[in-house]
């Protein structure tokens, strides 16, 4: 059974990682999936798997945190096809600092990413959202399930040394995901949000691979040191990090119609930690 036939789903951060697995799986279940990340070729790469399988994909680069790249990013959507179901809020990455020794650049960086991208995509999304719900309202009575799903992490539900711009970015999703479930809920938009905990992807790897992210110029480093990896694995119930097809299990049922009475809420995916 495909769960999200003929629905479109933009994605953001989907070149790679968690957002990647998601868009492969909305694509198994049916969707038109719009790829969206910063880099061109993850964005490219991922699209080209998905119509290779049969599926339905549209790569889209695009800077999140940049007003016009979200326009782009929205427009090429409907363009493309027609409208939008799905909204996954799911592009980021982490600049770690202990708090006395964090910058402000690291602080507005965070925020700029992971509340005020979300805030602002949902925004250019209202005219295929809820104004097309509440249109569907007048002319028939009712309207059709659509989904936004924010991702936050167990820093933001939990907070983490280290991370106190990204556990504040995270944790603002949160309220910002629980406010529009009541704003919206009565034009039948769900809105929930996923904490991820310990899964892997390049922003857990070791801080030993070597991978960054590029932001205006500035290389910023990415993973965590090995020893802290081996301990988090250690207070894990299921006693290994979860795999990124793991973790695109909980953005599925969000988005499909199984959720269509769920809504405001926050789903910590750990492995019972």
């Amino acid at each position: 059974m495909k769960l999200l036939d003929g629905k479109t789903a933009l994605i953001t951060g989907s070149g790679r990682g968690i957002g990647a697995a998601a868009a492969k799986l909305f694509a198994a279940h049916g969707a038109h999936v719009v790829v969206s990340d910063i880099d061109a070729a993850p964005a490219q790469d991922t699209a080209g798997q998905i119509n290779a399988a049969g599926g339905s994909a549209l790569a889209v680069a695009a800077d999140v945190t940049d007003l016009g790249g979200i326009e782009e990013l929205v427009g090429q959507t409907v363009n493309a096809y027609g409208g939008i179901d799905i909204l996954v809020n799911n592009a980021g990455y982490t600049w770690d600092a202990m708090s006395h020794k964090m910058t402000d650049e690291q602080w507005q960086a965070m925020l700029a990413i992971h509340l005020t991208a979300p805030f602002r995509i949902i925004q250019a999304c209202r005219p295929y959202m809820r104004e097309l719900a509440k249109q569907e309202i007048a002319e028939s009575g009712s309207a059709k399930a659509r989904k936004i799903i924010n991702v936050s992490s167990t820093s933001g539900t939990r907070g983490n040394i280290g991370q106190a711009n990204y556990a504040a970015g995270k944790a603002g999703v949160v309220g910002l995901t629980k406010t529009l479930s009541k704003e919206w809920g009565p034009f039948n938009i769900q809105v929930n949000a996923v904490a991820f905990g310990f899964i892997e992807t390049r922003l857990t790897q070791s801080d030993d691979a070597g991978d960054f992210t590029e932001r205006d110029g500035q290389r910023i480093k990415l993973g965590i040191p090995g020893q802290l990896r081996e301990m988090a694995k250690m207070v894990i119930p299921a006693g290994r990090p979860g795999t990124p097809e793991e973790a695109a299990g909980a953005l599925l049922f969000f988005a499909s119609d199984l959720s269509n009475y769920v809504s405001g809420q926050v789903l910590e995916v750990t492995g019972g930690q």
